[in-house]
């Protein structure tokens, strides 16, 4: 799909099918955790050390723990491109690389919440600038369902049930940036890595858990002829990058020569070579749950 709009290196804004969106670009550089298993509760004990049988709950007893939405007035702002209303909460796992394998897509206007039931701040649409949104779930919990906050860094935001649809994210993409190296797994399992350049000092790539929001045309040559992600996140200082950036997503792209891999000389993109990209867009889709952190631990020797 080619549907976002971006900065050119000159920092004019180029639309793609017409719709005005950014990926963080600039001249010199350009600017993917698991649902918890169900655990069986733990069995009750009589005082003589007997396992005491237990009745499961009915169904309209486990409808009763789930709780209630307050209503969300029509006023509230509708999250999209530029960044996200204040007041989200914190992801408390947004570090953790273990696999997030379900996705969320809204079927109608749902209102976004900062607990579960707690006060809606902002509506999730089925679109983002027309594009169809599938965003990773991130936890579960009284009924309620947390997914990663698109146009936020690290936030999460609580959806009622209803009115939504779940899909089977089987890919992941992790970023490591103290060795520069991506690596894309699927089923847990990883497939390819590749050396990429990260964003310079003052300029980091976000660390933390995001995903893929959707794929534009590049704007210019220099940037390969071949297409680019953007990522749900955005600079973690908007006033860092250059002024023709402001409102940009991160995202994922190549470049017109692989010299700078290895380095930290972009805007706070993720860089890597044509071939990779190529085949990054070939196997990866929207939702893709990505995770960037500084590195992941060393596997334990082997006996």
């Amino acid at each position: 799909m080619g549907f976002w709009g971006v900065l050119g290196s000159r920092g004019r804004r180029k639309v793609a099918v017409g719709v005005g969106v950014a990926v963080l670009m600039s001249g010199a550089a350009y600017t993917g955790w698991a649902l918890t298993p169900a655990t069986a509760p733990a069995p009750v004990v009589g005082s003589t050390g007997e396992v005491v049988p237990t009745t499961p709950a009915s169904p309209s007893a486990v409808a009763e723990r789930v709780l209630p939405a307050a209503p969300a007035p029509d006023g509230l702002p509708v999250i999209d491109y530029d960044p996200a209303p204040a007041g989200f909460p914190d992801d408390p796992d947004t570090l953790d690389t273990t696999p997030l394998t379900q996705g969320l897509q809204p079927t109608r206007r749902l209102a976004a919440y900062d607990a579960p039931g707690g006060r809606p701040l902002a509506f999730l649409m089925p679109t983002i600038s027309e594009v169809d949104l599938t965003v990773p779930i991130a936890r579960r919990e009284s009924g309620w369902t947390a997914v990663l906050l698109p146009s936020a860094n690290r936030k999460l935001a609580w959806l009622p049930p209803g009115d939504f649809r779940t899909v089977a994210l089987r890919d992941q993409i992790v970023v490591e940036r103290k060795p520069f190296r991506l690596t894309w797994y699927r089923d847990g399992t990883a497939q390819r890595s590749w050396q990429v350049s990260l964003g310079q000092r003052g300029q980091e790539t976000p660390l933390g858990r995001t995903f893929v929001l959707g794929r534009t045309p590049p704007p210019e040559s220099v940037y390969g002829g071949v297409d680019i992600y953007a990522l749900g996140s955005i600079p973690d200082d908007p006033d860092s990058v250059p002024a023709g950036l402001r409102g940009a997503h991160i995202g994922i792209h190549t470049w017109y020569h692989d010299g700078e891999l290895g380095q930290q000389t972009t805007n706070g993109c993720i860089r890597l070579t044509a071939s990779g990209q190529r085949l990054l867009l070939e196997k990866v889709g929207p939702g893709t749950p990505v995770v960037v952190v500084d590195e992941l631990p060393a596997p334990p020797p082997t006996a």
